[in-house]
């Protein structure tokens, strides 16, 4: 009974001593996903914008309110609207192109940045008022591409649940997208090429598929990012919802050098 005793003992001392270390490992791997930056990192935010005037004021005003400093710059490109008089109100640098290309200005934007945290905020997208200083913390050196999470400018069910889905999927980088937000170290952004300029859709994915050799995926859902659903307004939300799912699926399959996407304002 003695030798019986003492080998259950010692199984339930190599149990716990099994559990301690199983909690050490769990509690030294979320310190580093939760490191945060000791100095300041100095962030410019790029928003290409073609024809925007209605949203890109709402966009700016949100990006002067936040509580960590940041360079505005605005890539106003092919715009007959007054895109420009409004970005030049309330940006830090307007930079203005004669012909309309989301890659080409979101490149010319990164190429004058003065930052070394680059974030591509889309034309129609509101950043919450602590999303840089908590972008700034979260978004460490071994981060190699990231996105917030995201919600509907509209509370209907179907908006929710979409961005409930994409959430989702940001979260375990289940796809490369973003949610108007695409966050990455400028040096990389320079070493990938950045955005591939002869696609017209899918290119979120195609950069941050390139810069995944940097480092990993950062999904921050402690702040997040409100879109604009006019797109979904326009055609409907289960076309956008079939359309955004083949995409995917093509971006890893076909060439979509050809394929383009209707603008919506």
């Amino acid at each position: 009974m003695d030798l019986l005793g003492l080998i259950a003992r010692t199984g339930e001392a190599a149990a716990k001593a099994r559990r301690r270390s199983a909690r050490r490992r769990w509690r030294a791997a979320r310190a580093r996903r939760e490191q945060t930056h000791s100095v300041p990192v100095s962030i410019s935010v790029i928003i290409p914008a073609h024809n925007e005037q209605a949203y890109l004021k709402r966009t700016l005003m949100a990006l002067r309110r936040q509580r960590y400093p940041c360079e505005i710059i605005v890539v106003a490109n092919g715009c007959t609207d007054n895109t420009a008089e409004v970005a030049r109100r309330h940006c830090d640098r307007l930079v203005m192109v004669s012909h309309k290309g989301l890659s080409m200005s979101r490149n010319l934007g990164a190429r004058m940045a003065k930052g070394e945290l680059l974030i591509f905020l889309d034309a129609d997208t509101i950043l919450r008022r602590n999303a840089l200083r908590t972008i700034a913390e979260r978004f460490t050196r071994d981060c190699a591409a990231g996105t917030v999470r995201g919600q509907p400018d509209r509370k209907k069910f179907a908006y929710r649940l979409i961005y409930f889905l994409k959430n989702f999927t940001h979260r375990f980088h289940i796809h490369g997208g973003s949610a108007g937000v695409i966050i990455c170290w400028k040096d990389h952004f320079i070493r990938t090429g950045g955005f591939n300029e002869s696609l017209e859709v899918s290119e979120n994915s195609d950069l941050i598929k390139r810069l995944g050799r940097f480092g990993r995926y950062r999904y921050i859902g402690d702040t997040c990012a409100t879109t604009s659903m006019r797109r979904y307004e326009r055609r409907g939300v289960w076309r956008m919802a079939w359309l955004w799912t083949r995409l995917w699926f093509e971006s890893w399959f076909r060439d979509l050098r050809h394929r383009t996407y209707e603008t919506v304002r």
